[in-house]
């Protein structure tokens, strides 16, 4: 059994500070890049001045910050590591993930902690007790393991963590160490160990035989990998004493990342509380099917992958509900805690969920619609249904938080 005095850590991805402020009640920790040297090149990656910000919000809510430089450095690019490291000890990070040896080496110098990336593909114990001997505190493991593998490996270990994936896009490749895109691209500009993959994986591929014969293989996508999902066995990676369990995401919007973190939160929680069931299990993964998602498997937890754990049908999105722009901030009312909304698209009810999201500011507001205010006609329980721009109709509704002008209100709804 797992020790009762010490819950795995829940880590959770970030792109922007809205995806910050969308997870700040529920991660134990975030994860994060900046402009340079993450495996996330194309997300929306924090400026390196908005580090002190970081990690100032995070402490103040007992949330630990990583900072994620874990791509392969050439030696024309030290300098600039160099001066990200010099800021993330300024800034005070917790500790930084990183595979590259040399960083390692330039980490160790600066006294900082280091998390070992799964980019590093640990796979066995004497890699893991070579990582533990140079000084790493905790090592994501590679995902290519079995849970046997995984509790194998901890139980050699006498300080170093380990880390895990549990929910999130899972590569078909190595640990995500893959020269598909930059070898199609004729390009390192586009080379996945540099942060920059396009993800050719998710493609439909047409297969030629030697006299140019060609045909769909099995009609469908056959190496795109559904997304990991392991919120229904909670209680059996805690008991395997996983020190912290990584949410994938850095891509994601805040929608996303708020909804998945809260979902494994509560999970978590349950165990310890002696109410985990399969009821709680359903309805965490009907949650989870709202959000992004290509379908969800096990990877490879319980042994290797079957043809059912790759998505064939479709490259994409799965999920049955969309997100749809219903309208925007025109004020806010502090002394009321209310907000004055232009309602462009559809209606709203009672009882509506709706999320108000910044698209220069920082918001993140998820919330249920408690008032609805037309003029002066209070106390409604739905709005007239907008269909143009001719009637479009300003409302107000009491806001849990602060918004500001402009921020965009959405819905999700069923496709």
């Amino acid at each position: 059994m797992k020790d009762s005095n010490k819950k795995p850590e829940l880590l959770v991805p970030l792109k922007n500070f809205k995806s910050l402020n969308a997870v700040l009640d529920n991660a134990d920790a975030v994860y994060f890049g900046v402009e340079s040297f993450n495996m996330r090149m194309y997300s929306d990656n924090f400026k390196l001045e908005d580090l002190p910000k970081i990690v100032k919000t995070c402490h103040a809510t007992h949330i630990s910050a990583y900072l994620t430089t874990n791509v392969v450095i050439y030696e024309n690019e030290f300098n600039l590591l160099n001066k990200i490291l010099d800021k993330a000890v300024e800034a005070e990070i917790d500790a930084v993930i990183i595979h590259d040896i040399g960083a390692i080496n330039l980490v160790k110098e600066k006294n900082l902690s280091f998390h070992i990336s799964t980019q590093a593909n640990i796979s066995n114990s004497r890699s893991a007790k070579f990582y533990e001997d140079i000084g790493a505190e905790r090592l994501i493991l590679a995902r290519e393991l079995s849970l046997e593998q995984i509790s194998e490996i901890k139980t050699t270990l006498k300080k170093a963590e380990i880390e895990t994936f549990v929910h999130g896009a899972q590569c078909t490749s190595i640990s995500g160490r893959c020269y598909f895109s930059a070898e199609i691209c004729e390009s390192q500009g586009y080379s996945a160990n540099r942060g920059r993959c396009i993800q050719p994986c998710r493609r439909k591929w047409t297969v030629s035989d030697e006299q140019s014969n060609e045909f769909l293989y099995d009609g469908a996508f056959f190496i795109n990998a559904k997304d990991l999902c392991m919120i229904e066995h909670i209680p059996k990676l805690i008991e395997a004493n996983i020190d912290a369990f990584k949410i994938e995401g850095r891509m994601r919007d805040p929608i996303y990342v708020e909804e998945v973190t809260s979902c494994y939160r509560e999970a978590i929680d349950a165990y310890y509380d002696n109410t985990f069931t399969e009821t709680k299990v359903k309805n965490w993964v009907n949650r989870l099917e709202k959000v992004y998602n290509r379908g969800f498997s096990t990877g490879f937890y319980f042994g290797l992958p079957k043809g059912s754990e790759i998505q064939r049908e479709f490259d994409g999105n799965i999920s049955n509900f969309k997100k749809i722009d219903i309208g925007k901030v025109l004020n806010y009312y502090p002394e009321r805690k209310a907000a004055k909304i232009l309602l462009t698209s559809g209606k709203v009810q009672l009882n509506d969920e709706i999320y108000i999201i910044g698209t220069h500011t920082d918001t993140y507001l998820k919330q249920k619609v408690d008032s609805i205010q037309i003029k002066q006609k209070k106390n409604l329980t739905e709005t007239p249904f907008v269909t143009s721009k001719e009637n479009r109709l300003a409302i107000g509704i009491a806001v849990d938080k602060p918004v500001k002008k402009n921020d965009k209100v959405f819905k999700l709804v069923h496709r």
